[in-house]
C-alpha cells in the first residue's frame, strides 16, 4: 500500500501523509525501511528528500533519462544584415553599422549574434570616444565551413544564389556607404556595399 500510494504520488510525501491514506495502526516507518531495502540496487529507488520519500531513477541511470534536441533559431531579418555587415566589415563598430543599414541597431540584435557565439567584441578604435569594434569568430567560421572570412562569398555568388535578385550588377555602380537599398518592406539592406569592399 505504500508503494502504490509513493507511486501514484506526484511529489514526495511524508511519512504522516502516507499514513492519512493507510488504514489505523500501520507502522509507516517499517514499511519505509523494507521499501528501501527492496529497492536497493534497482533502476528505481525510494528515496528520502527531507522528511519525504519518493521513488526517483537511480543516480547512475539519469542519462537514459537525458535527451538531446536541437532547437532551430531563425534569425531576425536585423540580425541577418548585422552579421553580414559584421562579416563584409569587420572591425567594425555600433554606428559604422547603423550608418550602413540606415537605422539604429538594437543592443539585443548584437546581443544575441554574440550569444550565439558568431561574433565578438574587438578592438576599441583610436578615435575620440574609443568605441568598440565588432569582429567574427572562428564558430563563425565553422558553422558555415570557411576556412577564413577570405572564403565569404562575393557578389557574382550571392546573385547567383539568389540573394542579390533587386540589387544591381556587379559591374554596376553600387550605394555609397551610408546608402541602402529598400526591399518590398521598406526595410533597408546593405548586402552590396560590404561586398564590393571585401573584394575590391
Amino acid at each position: 500500500m505504500v508503494g502504490a500510494v509513493l507511486f501514484a504520488s506526484r511529489e514526495p510525501m511524508t511519512g504522516r501523509e502516507i499514513a492519512e491514506r493507510l488504514p489505523a495502526g500501520s507502522d509507516v516507518g517499517e514499511a519505509l525501511a523494507a521499501l528501501r531495502a527492496r529497492y536497493a540496487g534497482r533502476g528505481v529507488q525510494l528515496v528520502r528528500t527531507g522528511d519525504a520519500w519518493a521513488f526517483r531513477t537511480a543516480a547512475d541511470l539519469g542519462f537514459l533519462m537525458t535527451r538531446e534536441a536541437v532547437e532551430t533559431r531563425k534569425l531576425s531579418r536585423a540580425a541577418i544584415e548585422t552579421l553580414a555587415i559584421v562579416a563584409y566589415h569587420q572591425p567594425v563598430t555600433r554606428a559604422e553599422i547603423e550608418e550602413i543599414r540606415g537605422v539604429s541597431v538594437s543592443g539585443g540584435t548584437l546581443d544575441l549574434l554574440i550569444e550565439l557565439g558568431w561574433v565578438r567584441l574587438g578592438r576599441r578604435r583610436q578615435t575620440p570616444g574609443r568605441p568598440m569594434t565588432f569582429v567574427l569568430t572562428p564558430a563563425f567560421l565553422d558553422h558555415f565551413g570557411l576556412e577564413s572570412d577570405r572564403d565569404l562569398p562575393g557578389i557574382a555568388e550571392l546573385r547567383a544564389a539568389g540573394l542579390l535578385d533587386n540589387r544591381p550588377d556587379p559591374g554596376g555602380p553600387l550605394p555609397a556607404r551610408g546608402e541602402a537599398e529598400d526591399d518590398a518592406d521598406g526595410e533597408p539592406l546593405a548586402l552590396g556595399t560590404p561586398q564590393e569592399e571585401m573584394f575590391s
